[in-house]
């Protein structure tokens, strides 16, 4: 998962009221403007000189979108007027003059206000010491929350807004395949100053993403204090596993174990279910003082039966926080006025019924229930609702994961041993020795209290950090497995930030292309660790691998997606009312999708992925981040793997189509892995 904050608008951290309910504020709506359409024609002219010519087009968009940013306190309708006519760059070279400076500018500003928000959450984010009372607090802080509306009231905003003005996608789509890099820096340079939220609310914002992320962080489930009916103890007793991100990836590991690993699965599953419903005793949570059998709900203490409420309603309450905030931004952003649009008509640039469609269409394929009946023949019984995660299909499943955990243990011992080793990972890669030990010096790797993640530099001074937990004895091969896929976002977050033509264009399209990145190294994990898979039938299964997570995936978005819509239907739920509609939701999609396929209703697993507390919509990024690896595990093939990397990702934030286009030659579309999953399916036949 990555994290940044490019435009310094989130910050994330740890706050310790995690639990506390947040009412939605009573925050007074935005400021109408004053400026009538007749002003705006005025100022056209003051910009224009009196003149026409090749700027009329940019001078009038230019105008209109400074004009919906004006607010009566930033001056009088004349005063607007001769603003525009005095501050309209005309000059081309003086145009583009003024454009490398304000690069150089925002880039010093987003950048140290990047490494601020890293330092301030150092000590709730790393594995370093006992948080003290004072470390959330500077955590829930954003240090950068002021910036743009500071830029709006020295009205430097309204400068980049008269003469860079906001496209939006489809405007971006339309014009993009013409555009020059120069084009698309300016696009992106307006893109800043597309709305003007306060910065009490930008702060607000930060406190609850503060809180939820806090929350998340520390839902560990202490596996040892596991019991099954019989009393019986089937993990080890040091083994501590992070919601939902280290449970699900013990149900992978447990494929390979064919003495326990089904009951082991199951266990977990029951404490999913009960995550999600809520069901889950409070004192079973980050802590290892009690006993639980998940599947009686039973909590015992010295062996003895005990009491214990329920967590109830807490999960849904820190989704209900995150959704009154986004209720008090929504006026802000008057064109794209709901927090679903700006997930994705924005952020992911790919409007919300396109991703729908993209998805229906995919689960709704023929070959799911084919690659259903490999994976049922694979395992040999009936599926169970877990086999969502199957992971039989990548060549770790027949390695038993405490030889895994011996190799990695060794190898890294500690957050050093892998930094030193991040050159020799990409030599292996096939990047050059220069390349490599520029990249690797880019990085630092740090001990994350959380699953991990990956936080890219915002400035080209900086490094990118990756963050992965690693225990006392060493990088277990779950912590290895996720430290390979955060290397992966931090090759992305160097080359994209270091290597693209202008500072502007710097990233991905969205937070999806970064994830298919981490997913073509996490798909070389065993590789980087000089093993090699003999198998014949190894490009087959890699398809059906990724075929198979994609089905669950774009599920689970699903789920993610509707909640929010929900949400947006049913302004004033209480926590317990989505709750109940999370579950319905999770059971509605489950039906449509995957009852016919295991054979099982009503199954409500879809709703345990910890994204859906602390990354609203984030999850979609996940299914396109799949469909994006196989189109570019595809290019791979016919060409050189680590020279081709350093070119795609050097192209910068163009929309997702037109980036789909120069990187690979092909539209985002689930086309390439639906006909490689027919070709996988006759071979495995």
């Amino acid at each position: 998962m990555i994290r940044n904050s490019i435009i310094i608008l989130v910050c994330f951290g740890v706050i310790s009221a995690c639990h506390s309910k947040i009412q939605k504020p009573d925050v007074p709506t935005p400021v109408p403007t004053g400026i009538s359409e007749g002003v705006i024609a005025d100022a056209v002219k003051a910009a224009s000189g009196g003149a026409s010519g090749n700027n009329s087009a940019i001078i009038e968009k230019g105008v209109q979108h400074a004009a919906s940013l004006w607010r009566d306190a930033d001056g009088t309708p004349e005063d607007f007027v001769k603003f525009c006519g005095e501050n309209f760059i005309a000059d081309p070279a003086k145009k583009e003059a003024s454009f490398k400076r304000f690069s150089e500018y925002l880039e010093s500003l987003l950048g140290h206000f990047n490494k601020l928000s890293l330092d301030l959450q150092e000590n709730v984010t790393l594995q370093k010491s006992e948080l003290l009372p004072i470390d959330p607090m500077f955590a829930g802080y954003n240090p950068g929350a002021h910036l743009i509306n500071d830029l709006y009231e020295n009205k430097i905003a309204f400068i980049v807004a008269l003469n860079f003005p906001y496209y939006s996608t489809e405007e971006k789509n339309i014009s993009g395949p013409n555009w020059t890099a120069l084009d698309w820096g300016y696009a992106r340079l307006g893109d800043v100053f597309k709305a003007r939220v306060p910065s009490e609310l930008v702060q607000r914002e930060s406190v609850v993403s503060a809180a939820t992320n806090a929350y998340v962080a520390d839902y560990n489930i202490y596996m040892g204090h596991l019991l099954n009916e019989d009393n019986q103890r089937l993990f080890p007793e040091d083994m501590i596993l992070l919601s939902h991100w280290n449970l699900r990836d013990e149900i992978k590991a447990n494929y390979a174990n064919k003495e326990k690993g089904f009951e082991k699965q199951a266990m977990i599953y029951q404490v999913m279910e009960r995550i999600v419903d809520q069901s889950i005793p409070k004192s079973v949570i980050n802590s290892g003082k009690v006993d639980w059998k998940p599947i009686s709900n039973q909590v015992l203490v010295s062996g003895n039966a005990a009491d214990s409420p329920a967590e109830t309603d807490g999960r849904y309450q820190q989704i209900l926080n995150t959704f009154h905030v986004y209720q008090v931004l929504d006026p802000y952003y008057p064109e794209m006025n709901t927090a679903i649009q700006r997930a994705f008509s924005v952020d992911m640039q790919i409007p919300l019924p396109e991703v729908q469609k993209l998805f229906n269409e995919f689960l709704s394929s023929s070959q799911v229930q084919q690659v259903a009946a490999i994976v049922k023949k694979r395992l040999g019984r009936e599926l169970s609702p877990w086999d969502i995660w199957y992971d039989g299909f990548k060549a770790r499943s027949s390695i038993s994961e405490e030889s895994l955990n011996a190799i990695t243990q060794k190898k890294y011992p500690n957050p050093a041993a892998l930094e030193a080793d991040l050159g020799n990972l990409l030599l292996k890669l096939g990047f050059s020795k220069e390349k490599a030990a520029f990249i690797a010096s880019r990085v630092s790797v740090d001990p994350a209290r959380g699953s991990g993640h990956a936080w890219g530099a915002s400035m080209k001074s900086e490094k990118a950090h990756l963050r992965t937990r690693i225990p006392a004895k060493g990088m277990n091969y779950k912590g290895y497995n996720i430290a390979i896929h955060e290397f992966g976002h931090n090759v992305e977050q160097t080359i994209s930030l270091n290597e693209v033509p202008n500072y502007m264009i710097n990233g991905v399209p969205n937070t999806a292309f970064t994830e298919a990145l981490a997913f073509v190294f996490q798909e070389r994990d065993l590789f980087l660790l000089n093993m090699k898979d003999p198998n014949p039938e190894k490009e087959t299964l890699k398809t059906l691998d990724i075929f198979w997570s994609l089905y669950e995936i774009m599920g689970v978005s699903l789920v993610d997606m509707k909640m929010w819509q929900w949400l947006y239907s049913n302004p004033n739920s209480t926590a317990t009312e989505l709750k109940n509609a999370v579950l319905e939701i999770s059971r509605e999609v489950w039906n449509t999708y995957y009852a016919p396929v295991f054979g099982i209703k009503d199954q409500t697993i879809l709703g345990i992925y910890s994204h859906m507390v602390n990354s609203p919509m984030y999850l979609p990024n996940y299914a396109f981040g799949h469909l994006i690896h196989f189109q570019l595990e595809e290019h791979f093939k016919t060409h050189e793997f680590a020279p081709e990397v350093e070119r795609i990702f050097s192209l910068g934030q163009l929309t997702p189509n037109e980036w789909m286009h120069q990187a690979v030659g092909e539209p985002l579309s689930n086309e390439a892995i639906l006909k490689a999953a027919d070709v996988a399916i006759q071979r495995m036949k």
